[in-house]
């Protein structure tokens, strides 16, 4: 870093020579983490200047700090205005993103000076402005220090910090390394100690300034010609620029850094300048020390992705390369995957889908990857993983490739663990918020076994944690009890009485039976899509809409007709859209007023939706499984649930997804349809109430566990007090054993 670069001999650099001041900047910057500077005039243009220096320095986390006086650009004063007020699109531009940093940096316009309002709001260039107390002077500081973390480096100038000062005086600057003697030591901690001083607002001496106060520099060619040389146009700094391709030393050292550029523009990093969370660190060594497989129980909305791909991270810092292979339920989350690698800067990624060309692509990456250090990314559907198209490569990759599968649930299902059962990739992260399997013991255990894990398994983030810590929103939660139909309950009973065959004493555990799964699940569909759940959310919408004159942020799950286990996105069933266009028709007739849009697997505007969504313009979605894994909703803040059955990944997921925090949003409301089988039907004397009775206990759990995090758990009580009677269940009883578990 700042000890290696060949400084001037002299440790002077004057303007014309061979080493310019320009020169000292643009090495000082590219080594550097940060940049404080104690000057008289200051003008952004000398970052536009020095845009190949500060896009190495930013993009690498690097952190300025400036004291000037009170004279600056109409440009800049807006700048520093809009910066400091945090009038600034958060979105403006990716600071890791080096090459586009650079272009914005090197134009001068209106949007290089957005850039730097954004480097001001982001904090990555701190501005105090300043002015003596007594007099009618200006501050005239010229001097400053870089720092690499570890060496420092100061440096006096005559030079003020502006395009011409850079370009146009003749100027010099000399400089002070602290490893070099106590002199230049001394020197520097004079610097230090006086810009601390005045930075943290403690010098007497001085007035501090707002940016309202600055006075601008006004072009007049009578006027002062310090405040002019603040004034420069974009034509005049462009021909400055060019002239300094003259000095041989400079080209090449503009050279050495476009070099570095590219090297930091394909490294991988942390996406994030504050580097990975405590969590996130204690995640990776505890997948390290359990043979580096596990699986991450981390809540929704608490970064299981950022967790599982800084892993990735740091097999790249070990090995010098990083191999991946992600495994994702949807095409959705396979694009969602590709921007959350991208943000970490990983390159070569391959898409495996039934909507994208990825074989040649993955057969050559393969190929070259045995013959030289060839990184990559590969993220595919289960659906695609468990195809022999995708399976006849298995073999071909790297014996260190780091497998992700993302809602790990999947791993169990019979169609994909047959495709693991001679697996050769080693290293395994699972990732779920529920890794357990609904109504499949033997699939859960098998993929544990995969894993090389079990509860509480390698690493978990609850969401109790979540909520208390403000990663997720706090919530109301109001269950509703929704009855079956004549027909409906018929049917209902009919299986009800089936599966209470199968229980005789001393053997409950009657669920691993594969025929009494079936049974389950043929009743799970029946209270999934109770009718009487429709008429239920329009009364629950109706009284929203008198209160407020509006349904603006409401979501709605729909139940789904159907479940398959693996579909790729693109696959919806007849009756699912039946279900969801009842529902979607039905809301539009409360008022003329409300926008309801749907949202379903295989919309092309699905972006468009939620962002509408997001601005109120679309007050209410409904949805069914899609959004049940990757899609965020931060705007939603009111929810009806009407498809919950019992499933803990389901519920768990779709509540995450409604506690997404968001600036407008202080809490959100959940509404949850419970159907409870008829209790005159199943009285004690019955042969189906010890059926009955489990089901309803399961029913209570997951209501339980969604009251239990709630503000107000107590009022679950009185809903269900007829209910718990009838079975003989204790709600706290069921409180108590879900906070043991």
């Amino acid at each position: 870093m700042l000890k290696a670069v060949k400084w001037s001999e002299s440790l002077s650099y004057s303007t014309g020579s061979n080493r310019d001041p320009i020169e000292f900047y643009l090495q000082a910057l590219s080594n550097s983490k940060s940049f404080d500077l104690l000057l008289g005039y200051f003008s952004s243009a000398a970052i536009n200047v020095l845009s190949l220096g500060f896009a190495t320095f930013i993009s690498s986390g690097g952190k300025m700090r400036i004291i000037a006086n009170n004279v600056l650009s109409q440009e800049d004063k807006l700048a520093i205005e809009a910066g400091t007020s945090g009038k600034v699109d958060p979105n403006l531009i990716d600071l890791s993103n080096v090459k586009a940093l650079r272009s914005r940096l090197d134009d001068y316009s209106c949007h290089f000076f957005e850039c730097v309002a954004y480097l001001i709001s982001e904090k990555r260039i701190e501005i105090k402005i300043i002015r003596p107390k007594q007099g009618k002077g200006i501050a005239h500081y010229k001097n400053g220090v870089f720092s690499d973390g570890e060496n420092v480096i100061g440096f006096s100038a005559s030079c003020n910090f502006t395009a011409y000062g850079l370009l146009e005086n003749l100027e010099r600057l000399d400089v002070f390394l602290k490893w070099d003697n106590n002199r230049s030591s001394k020197f520097i901690q004079s610097i230090q100690t006086d810009f601390e001083n005045k930075f943290s607002g403690s010098d007497p001496s001085v007035e501090y300034l707002d940016a309202s106060d600055i006075e601008v520099a006004i072009r007049d060619e009578f006027g002062n010609k310090s405040e002019q040389e603040l004034i420069i146009t974009s034509h005049q700094l462009l021909y400055r620029k060019r002239n300094l391709l003259e000095n041989n030393t400079l080209k090449g050292l503009f050279s050495l850094i476009e070099s570095k550029l590219d090297i930091i523009a394909r490294t991988p990093r942390f996406p994030y300048s504050s580097g990975p969370r405590e969590y996130q660190q204690d995640a990776y060594q505890n997948w390290v020390k359990n043979d580096f497989r596990g699986v991450f129980a981390m809540a929704t909305g608490t970064g299981k992705t950022i967790t599982s791909l800084n892993c990735l991270l740091e097999e790249y810092k070990s090995n010098g390369h990083y191999h991946g292979l992600i495994l994702v339920p949807t095409i959705t989350l396979v694009d969602q995957w590709e921007k959350e690698a991208q943000k970490f800067n990983f390159q070569s990624i391959i898409k495996v889908s039934s909507k994208h060309n990825w074989e040649k692509d993955l057969a050559t990456t393969l190929s070259n990857a045995k013959r030289i250090t060839k990184s990559f990314v590969v993220i595919t559907t289960y659906a695609s993983f468990v195809k022999d198209r995708f399976h006849k490569y298995i073999n071909e990759f790297p014996t260190d490739t780091l497998l992700i599968a993302d809602e790990a649930h999947n791993v169990g299902s019979p169609s994909v663990l047959n495709k693991l059962a001679s697996f050769p990739i080693q290293k395994r992260i699972g990732l779920s918020a529920t890794p357990k399997r609904i109504y499949d013991i033997e699939g859960t255990s098998r993929m544990e076994t995969f894993f090389n894990d079990e509860e509480p398994y390698t690493y978990s983030f609850s969401m109790e944690r979540a909520i208390n810590e403000g990663i997720l929103c706090k919530y109301y939660y109001h269950p509703k009890i929704v009855s079956l139909t004549p027909e409906e309950l018929a049917e209902y009973f009919e299986i009800s009485k089936k599966i209470s065959k199968f229980y005789h004493p001393g053997n409950d555990n009657i669920e691993s039976n594969e025929i009494v799964q079936k049974l389950l699940l043929r009743r799970k569909r029946i209270v999934h899509k109770a009718e009487n759940k429709l008429e239920t959310t329009i009364a629950i919408l109706k009284d929203r809409f008198a209160e407020f004159g509006n349904l603006k942020y409401t979501f709605i799950y729909v139940p789904e007709g159907q479940t398959v286990e693996i579909l790729e996105d693109d696959e919806e069933t007849e009756e699912n859209i039946r279900i969801i266009n009842q529902y979607t028709r039905e809301i539009g007739k409360i008022d003329s007023t409300i926008y309801v849009n749907q949202f379903i697997s295989g919309m092309a505007d699905r972006d468009e939706v939620l962002d509408q969504f997001k601005k109120g313009n679309i007050q209410v979605i409904a949805s069914m499984k899609c959004l049940d894994e990757g899609v965020d909703i931060p705007r939603a803040e009111y929810a009806i649930f009407c498809s919950s059955t019992g499933n803990p990944r389901q519920f768990i997921q779709r509540r995450g997804r409604i506690l997404r925090t968001h600036d407008d949003k202080e809490i959100a409301i959940i509404h949850d349809l419970v159907v409870i089988p008829d209790l005159i039907q199943s009285d004690k004397t019955s042969d189906v109430y010890k059926v009955e009775r489990k089901l309803v206990e399961k029913e209570l759990e997951r209501v339980m566990y969604f009251a239990s995090l709630s503000i107000n758990p107590f009022d679950t009580e009185r809903v269900f007090s007829e209910v718990c009677e009838h079975y003989d269940l204790n709600i706290y009883t069921i409180h108590n054993n879900l906070k043991g578990t």
